[in-house]
């Protein structure tokens, strides 16, 4: 009996251990196969901003002169070189309409043109009322739409172009996960 008894602890011992090795071997090939992005991929349609940059880095200032110091709000930018061209004037018509389409949340984002030196922009006010100007170095961005966090990191970026859905789509995603802002 005593043989018996030691045979049978002997196999739940390997059984136990074999449990242990393929859920440490699993959980490894899992996080390596994760890196190669090969099983998995982003829902987002924008590209992510690398390296991070941050409202600090920028020295943004309004239209008045004030500066930007920190964010408290979601925003969308168009960031442009100069002048607004008819990209531009696009990119801006649907995010207009991209607010509109937030409906409860349309009061947590914020949208601004930005470009590196302050241009006149009357007739672009009248089109856009809620629209803010912003100025400062912003040359090293690439021009296009750019969401920024309440944190004030620039999160995603997308072509002037690509204006409509794929920007609405994450950020109602952002906005559903994010608790801040």
């Amino acid at each position: 009996m005593n043989e018996q008894a030691n045979s049978r602890g002997r196999r739940q011992l390997i059984v136990m251990l074999l449990i242990a090795t393929a859920s440490l071997g699993g959980s490894y090939a899992l996080y390596y196969a994760s890196l190669s992005g090969g099983l998995w991929g982003t829902t987002n349609k924008g590209a992510f901003v690398d390296p991070p940059v941050s409202l600090d880095a920028l020295a943004l200032v309004d239209s008045d002169g004030v500066a930007l110091e920190e964010a408290h709000t979601w925003w969308i930018w168009v960031v442009r070189a100069e002048p607004c061209d008819p990209a531009c004037a696009d990119a801006l018509h649907q995010l207009r309409q991209l607010h509109v389409l937030l409906h409860r949340d349309a009061d947590r984002v914020r949208r601004a043109l930005v470009s590196p030196s302050p241009l006149p922009h009357a007739d672009l006010e009248a089109l856009y009322p809620d629209l803010e100007f912003l100025t400062g170095r912003v040359e090293a961005l690439a021009p296009g739409i750019y969401i920024v966090d309440p944190h004030g990191n620039l999160v995603l970026r997308y072509p002037l172009d690509a204006a409509g859905k794929p920007v609405l789509e994450d950020l109602k995603r952002l906005l559903k996960v994010s608790q801040i802002g």
